[in-house]
C-alpha cells in the first residue's frame, strides 16, 4: 500500500499568523519544526496502519519547509518548486490514497486561520466546473485525476468542515478552532500530533481493507475560473490563449484536470 501525505503549514497546530509561516521571519523555524512533527505523526500512523510506502509532498510556499533530517526515515520527501503536480507532488496512479496535513480553508471563509486559496495576494476566488473551491478541493481534484482518493484532512475546524462537505465521509482532525483569521484555540502540539497519528493509522487500515471514498473526479472538459484581486491582473492573465475575461474573472477550458491546473499556473504567472 502506497500513501501520499501532502503537507501545508497554515493549518499546523499553533500557527495563527503569517509570521509563523514566513521563512524570512524569526518565528518560522519554530513552526517549521512543528510542521515536520505533524508530518511525522501522519507517517508513523500510516505505517502502523499497514502502509508499505509513504511519500511526503512539502506543499507550503516553495516546498522547502519540512526538515528532512528530522523526517521519519521510512518516508520519502518531495521538496522544492515548481513541479508538475504542485502541492500534491507524487500523485500518481499507483498511489492508493492521500492524506492532507496542515491545511487551511479557502479564501473568504469566516473564522478560518489564514484563509486563502493558493496565493493571498493574487487569488480572490477559484472555481472548478462552477464549484467554488480552495486548496483542499484543487488538490483533491488533482489527486482524483489519478484516481487517488483523499481519506484524511488535518487543520483548523473550518477546513475540516470544508473537506467533509466536498469529499464526504473522510477522517478529519481539527488541531485548532479559529475564532478569527489570526486567532484560535490551539491544541498543544503533542496532543495534535497524537490525534493525527491515530487518525492516519485508522485511515491506512481502511485503505488496506479497500474501504475508501470515491476520488474527486472532475467531469471533462474542465472549466477553471479564477477571480483576481485587481483588474490589471485579470487583464494580464487573459493573454493566455483561449482564456475568456469577465471583469476580474478569467476562465480557461481544458481537456482534463491536469491541463486545467497548468492553465491556472500560467494565468498566475502572467498576472504577476
Amino acid at each position: 500500500m502506497k500513501l501520499l501525505i501532502a503537507a501545508d503549514m497554515e493549518g499546523v497546530a499553533g500557527v495563527v499568523t503569517w509570521e509563523h509561516v514566513d521563512p524570512d521571519h524569526k518565528e518560522y523555524p519554530r513552526f517549521r519544526k512543528l510542521m515536520t512533527a505533524e508530518v511525522n505523526a501522519a507517517v508513523r500512523g500510516a505505517y502502523e496502519g499497514g502502509a508499505e510506502i509513504v511519500i511526503v509532498a512539502d506543499g507550503h510556499a516553495f516546498g522547502r519547509n519540512v526538515l528532512v533530517e528530522e523526517l521519519d526515515p521510512r518516508a520519502r520527501l518531495h521538496s522544492g518548486s515548481p513541479n508538475p503536480h504542485g502541492m500534491v507532488a507524487g500523485a500518481a496512479a499507483d498511489v492508493d490514497a492521500a492524506i492532507f496535513i496542515g491545511y487551511h480553508a479557502r479564501a473568504g471563509t469566516e473564522n478560518a486561520i489564514l484563509d486563502h486559496t493558493w496565493s493571498s495576494s493574487r487569488v480572490a476566488n477559484l472555481w472548478i466546473n462552477g464549484d467554488l473551491v480552495g486548496e483542499t478541493g484543487l488538490n483533491a481534484a488533482i489527486c482524483g485525476h489519478f484516481d487517488v482518493p483523499v481519506v484524511m484532512v488535518a487543520g483548523d475546524q473550518a477546513v475540516c468542515r470544508e473537506a467533509a462537505a466536498l469529499l464526504g465521509e473522510i477522517e478529519t482532525v481539527a488541531v485548532k478552532e479559529a475564532t478569527g483569521r489570526m486567532a484560535a484555540h490551539c491544541l498543544a502540539p503533542e496532543v495534535a500530533q497524537l490525534q493525527i497519528r491515530k487518525a492516519a493509522r485508522l485511515v491506512a487500515g481502511r485503505v488496506q481493507e479497500g474501504d475508501v471514498p470515491e476520488p474527486l473526479r472532475m467531469s471533462t472538459p474542465v472549466t477553471l475560473t479564477m477571480e483576481f484581486p485587481k483588474s490589471d491582473m485579470a487583464e494580464k492573465a487573459a493573454v493566455l490563449p483561449g482564456a475568456q475575461r469577465d471583469e476580474r474573472r478569467v476562465t480557461a477550458t481544458a481537456e482534463d484536470m491536469m491541463e486545467a491546473f497548468r492553465a491556472m499556473r500560467s494565468m498566475l504567472a502572467l498576472a504577476g
